[in-house]
């Protein structure tokens, strides 16, 4: 039986949403093929892990501009090779669950594992194929450290396998199959039956608001979203998700209060549902992570980005703002015009609906795994 060992990180959600998805559709179509997951800095160490994932969290929540020094100075200069070092030590620990496992592929959604098996196939300690899974809509260099040591690269488009191949990668390694989706954002749901679910009404325009969660970054501009939705726009429903943040939450729901519109806009702590929600939505309200933008985008919807974090969100932001798939709204905006320029122009979202499906890779999972194997 051939073995597939999968790596993510917890720095974020999409990594691990990533690695599921393609263990999930391996699992269901691959019988003859053993998959193992493994969080690879938490397998090194614990409480390296922990201190790294509270760093990270903390930033996010409190220092977004910190995280986004941090990005922006690891693409290349001396934090950039600390950080190469860092994953050469780690990965002589990394090479005992190598192996014992030993596995035929390895694939990694986090540039971390990637940096380590790629530097552990090039000390010749690992024979097995590698693939890289990048999880976000522009590259950075940290996932190409030793790249010839890599076989495959998924990336989320075109423009940026054109830049992994312009950086010197062959062509033949680099595949724009999007980003990893689950199945099922392939499936059909019953419209009435999810609108009764939620309490929703047929005849309006529904937006599926993501609040961030315990991410939820630039709180008084959230707040402000929501309630200028709230009292100007009286021809819409939302669906407001604030996660794991009981703050945002206890604010949402006072907002709701506020303004009486308890039968229009449902906020929800968690929810298990979003592809359901998202086939019956008009439009996504969000911070722009790769997973949510490409669960988006493979729903057709247009997408509004609020409190990008500096970093990879700041640069999914440009991306998308480029192709037309989406509206930034920026600290600068105000909210209720830019909302309201959106709201009475339909053409334009049309438009941006139609670009999200000709741009939407919807069996991105699905064709990395027979890329990978057959």
């Amino acid at each position: 039986m051939k073995k597939v060992l999968i790596f993510y990180g917890s720095y974020g959600g999409g990594h691990l949403s990533a690695a599921k998805s393609i263990k999930e559709q391996i699992d269901t179509y691959y019988k003859n093929v053993d998959t193992i997951l493994v969080d690879c800095i938490e397998y090194i160490n614990h409480s390296f892990n922990k201190i790294t994932v509270t760093a990270y969290n903390e930033m996010a929540r409190k220092a977004p501009w910190a995280w986004g020094r941090v990005y922006t100075k690891t693409k290349k200069g001396p934090m950039s090779r600390i950080s190469h070092t860092s994953n050469i030590v780690m990965a002589r620990k990394l090479k005992q669950l190598l192996q014992t496992i030993q596995p035929d592929l390895i694939i990694s959604t986090h540039p971390f594992a990637s940096q380590m098996c790629a530097y552990l196939k090039k000390k010749k300690k690992i024979q097995c194929e590698l693939a890289t899974v990048m999880t976000d809509y522009c590259p950075h260099p940290q996932w190409l450290t030793d790249s010839e040591y890599m076989n495959y690269y998924f990336v989320a488009h075109e423009e940026m396998k054109n830049a992994l191949i312009k950086s010197g990668i062959p062509s033949y390694k680099v595949f724009a199959t999007g980003i990893p989706l689950s199945n099922r954002f392939l499936q059909s749901y019953n419209k009435q039956d999810t609108l009764d679910y939620f309490g929703l009404q047929p005849n309006k325009k529904t937006i599926l608001f993501f609040a961030g969660g315990e991410f939820g970054l630039s709180k008084s501009k959230t707040y402000k979203m929501l309630d200028t939705l709230a009292k100007n726009f009286d021809n819409i429903q939302i669906i407001a998700i604030s996660g794991k943040n009981k703050k945002m939450k206890k604010n949402f729901d006072e907002i709701v209060k506020e303004n009486n519109k308890e039968d229009s806009i449902k906020v929800l702590s968690y929810t298990n549902k979003i592809p359901e929600l998202m086939s019956i939505s008009d439009m996504v309200i969000t911070k722009p992570g790769g997973l949510t933008t490409t669960e988006s985008l493979a729903s057709g919807l247009p997408i509004i980005v609020i409190n990008p974090i500096p970093g990879q969100e700041e640069e999914n932001a440009e991306f998308l703002e480029k192709e037309h798939l989406a509206i930034w709204i920026r600290k600068k905006d105000n909210v209720e015009d830019v909302l309201k320029e959106i709201f009475n122009n339909p053409s334009l979202m049309r438009k941006m609906k139609i670009n999200a499906r000709l741009f939407a890779k919807k069996h991105s999972t699905i064709d990395i795994c027979k890329i990978l194997l057959g």
